[in-house]
């Protein structure tokens, strides 16, 4: 690491933190020449590899950008997308790729968008997983349709109205009277 001050080549280590949520590190450095300190950051950089293979680096405006015109004139706010875009970088970090190719970004998009805003993620599902006809909008409907009857059959399985036993339980069996 080059002074900024005397442009020596090198530089000592004085303390390092991490900044950022962990994101980044930041260390504060001194020069053993003119022995002024200053302060460096360092980032892991995410960058996407386009269709084209030109590659760039990972941006949440874009991806923003490209859930708002799913999300045109749906009730979703731009808070909601900030969100999502942190979300969709945090699940593409964790997976501890330093590349990711633009198709896998939007398919990274899918799940959150899909707990957003359904008809978003059909829009967007659209494009991303090149639907061809009716039959692949009617076939991500009733996966969409059998994933929340699942969801709401698991919610009423284990759940009983208060002071109601569930059918067949204990209480029940023994209480009938002659």
């Amino acid at each position: 690491m080059h002074c900024p001050f005397c442009r020596h080549s090198d530089s000592r280590v004085i303390d390092s933190r991490t900044a950022d949520d962990g994101t980044a590190i930041r260390r504060r450095r001194q020069c053993p020449e003119c022995g002024k300190r200053f302060t460096t950051a360092e980032t892991v950089t995410l960058t996407v590899v386009k269709r084209s293979g030109v590659t760039e680096g990972f941006s949440r405006g874009k991806v923003v950008s490209g859930v708002r015109k799913a999300c045109q004139g749906r009730p979703v706010s731009d808070d909601d997308l900030a969100l999502l875009a942190q979300t969709v970088e945090e699940n593409v970090r964790a997976s501890g790729c330093a590349e990711i190719s633009s198709h896998d970004l939007g398919l990274a998009i899918l799940t959150p968008l899909r707990h957003l805003d359904e008809i978003a993620y059909l829009r967007f599902a659209s494009v991303y997983r090149a639907f061809e006809g009716l039959e692949d909008f009617e076939a991500e409907i009733a996966l969409l349709r059998a994933e929340r009857d699942l969801a709401g059959a698991d919610l009423t399985d284990h759940t009983s109205p208060p002071g109601e036993q569930p059918p067949g339980s204990r209480d029940e069996l023994t209480s009938s009277s002659p």
